[in-house]
């Protein structure tokens, strides 16, 4: 059966919010726009992943109003809490989860909220007709523990836009650099006990991420930095736009991300886009994404390695410019963000022509 009509794109919260889901969002709605494919765009309550009663029934409105058997993309931040209305909707819509990682694995959560996460999720996916990941990795992890058929994942990883090489700090105290929102999962406070040990080492940290997204959290991470002698090496910069994210990648002499679990890790590939070396952790995509020559893995959640890590390389000037020489290969092997949308595109029209 050939779908005609726009694909409907629902998102919850504000699509410029700066994090690695929303702009993979953005991106794609983008490349469907200048493919010329019409698409219509809906935002949900911005009260998801934690959604009220009333910002699940504005959900079930949106998807009352879209007309049966249109293409209907939902990023998986809602979608995961959307059982019972995609039970509903889910007969006469073609409904596309977009999975850009469980919502059960994030770090923190009490056992019961984490089972009753997976649980909505995996019901919800149910009634999916696709569910796109955007890792093979993620894919392999819903058909495993999520009860999603492999013949309904399907792949598509995110772009990398081309960038300028980072001319790093110009002096000898080094910009290290971790761009992740203040949220439990990614690791900081294991990155800031890794450090403290390091402080007669010259090197200044920035920390650009959310500090809303959770506040108690990045409160602990205040604290914690006031309490390891840490408050003047480290900047926690809050959320940063466009513009001053690329100044601070490109002052940085070494990115690292402490994250505990990836869907993907975008930031990784924007660093190897400007030539950082990296040191990050075995979790995820990440081995895949992050080539022996270009970064030092260690194992999530694990301080002393990671201060192990991150000691060699700011100790050893000739790692520094091997690791760094591997990111800039790398770089030539990243995917762009056209291919990216042609990949998402495919999906589509597979769905159009079932």
């Amino acid at each position: 059966m050939s779908r005609a009509g726009p694909t409907w794109f629902l998102h919850p919260g504000d699509l410029d919010t700066p994090t690695g889901g929303y702009r993979y969002d953005r991106r794609i709605i983008e490349h469907l726009d200048r493919a010329g494919r019409a698409v219509r765009v809906r935002r949900l309550d911005d009260s998801f992943p934690h959604p009220t009663a009333a910002g699940l029934q504005d959900a079930d409105r949106c998807l009352a109003g879209i007309p049966d058997e249109s293409l209907v993309v939902v990023d998986g931040l809602a979608f995961a809490l959307m059982r019972e209305i995609a039970a509903v909707h889910g007969r006469r819509l073609s409904l596309i989860a977009l999975v850009h990682h469980p919502l059960a694995l994030e770090t923190g959560l009490p056992p019961q909220r984490a089972a009753a996460l997976r649980a909505s999720e995996a019901d919800a996916l149910c009634w999916a007709r696709r569910v796109i990941v955007t890792s093979p990795e993620t894919a392999a992890l819903l058909a495993r523990d999520y009860r999603v058929a492999h013949n309904r994942l399907r792949v598509v990883e995110p772009g990398t836009d081309t960038a300028l090489l980072s001319a790093g700090s110009g002096h000898s105290a080094l910009n290290l650099l971790c761009v992740a929102s203040l949220t439990p999962r990614k690791g900081h406070e294991i990155l800031l006990r890794a450090l403290a040990p390091l402080r007669d080492r010259p090197w200044h940290l920035s920390c650009a991420g959310s500090l809303e997204r959770s506040p108690g959290n990045a409160a602990a991470l205040l604290d914690l930095s006031h309490r390891l002698g840490l408050a003047a090496r480290v900047t926690f910069t809050g959320a940063v736009d466009e513009p001053r994210l690329a100044q601070l990648y490109h002052r940085a002499d070494l990115f690292v991300l402490p994250t505990r679990f990836e869907g993907y890790g975008m930031v990784l590939t924007e660093a190897l886009a400007r030539g950082l070396p990296i040191v990050s952790t075995r979790t995820g995509p990440i081995p895949r994404l992050v080539p022996r020559e270009a970064g030092i893995l260690v194992e999530p959640g694990d301080p002393a390695a990671l201060r192990l890590a991150l000691a060699s390389v700011m100790d050893d000037a000739g790692l520094r410019r091997r690791l760094s020489a591997g990111a800039r290969s790398a770089r030539r092997r990243l995917r762009s963000w056209e291919t990216a949308g042609t990949d998402f595109l495919r999906v589509l029209d597979e769905m159009r022509h079932e």
